[in-house]
Parts: C-alpha cells; structure tokens; sequence
C-alpha cells in the first residue's frame, strides 16, 4: 500500500507541474517568438517596392510597412483594438518613437486622406522608423 502513496503522490506532483508550466505559457505577455526569415523576406519586399518618381510604389510601401509591424505586434501578443492601442501598449519597446509613431501617422493620412501626396523622401523616412520598429520587436 505505501508504494501507491507514493506513486499517486509522484503522478499528482506532475500533474501540478505540467498546469503550472501550462498556465505561466498561455499568460506569458508578448514573449511569442517570430518567424525572423519569414519577416525578413518581406521586409525586402517592401524596400524594393520604393522606387523613386513612383507615387504608388511609395504609398503601396508605406502600406505595407505600417501592416507587416502589425501583424508583429499581434503575433507578440501584444494587446489592443487598433495598430495606435498595440502600438501604445508597446511604447517601451521602440528606441525611436517618434519615428514610428511619424510612420504610422503617414500611413493614417495615406489611408483617411484621398488627396494625401507622399513624396519619396517622405516614404523613406516612414520606411526607415518602421524597419526600426520591426527590429525592436525581434521581427527582422
């Protein structure tokens, strides 16, 4: 009899342990590792979408920019309604803030602004404080 105290003592022990180990994974804040090839892939995409004297090709990568930091920021499980929200909750992250907070401003005017012109050199700077986001988040 007292080998299956024992046995039953053991099996509980793991029991407790696999939930515990189970529970701190499943609540574990923005800890998800990203996929760094997958993003890096795109990543050169969009930078070889910019061609200068091209309007659409700067507004397409400004798009696309804004949309992969996204979807990085949800596959971090960071939390919030909108890109703004996730950004916020994200804001000790970013070792540039104003640059991509610049960024996804041009992305908002390109979006709720039919008439928004972006210039090349516009689009660069976006480019550029997105890619240092995406780097800050662990995506590229």
């Amino acid at each position: 009899m007292p080998d299956n105290t024992l046995l039953g003592f053991i099996v509980g022990v793991l029991i407790v342990g696999a939930l515990l180990i189970a529970v701190i994974a499943l609540t574990k804040k923005g800890s998800a590792q990203l996929d760094v090839d997958k993003y890096r892939s795109k990543w050169l995409t969009i930078e070889n979408q910019l061609v200068r004297d091209n309007q659409s090709s700067c507004t397409l990568a400004v798009l696309n920019a804004d949309k992969l930091l996204d979807q990085a920021l949800r596959e971090r499980g960071i939390k919030g309604q909108t890109m703004g929200e996730r950004m916020k909750a994200a804001k000790t992250t970013w070792s540039n803030a104003n640059a991509v907070w610049g960024a996804h401003k041009l992305r908002n005017q390109i979006a709720h602004e039919s008439d928004h012109q972006v210039t090349y050199d516009d689009a660069r700077r976006a480019i550029a404080g997105f890619k240092q986001a995406l780097k800050d988040v662990g995506a590229i």
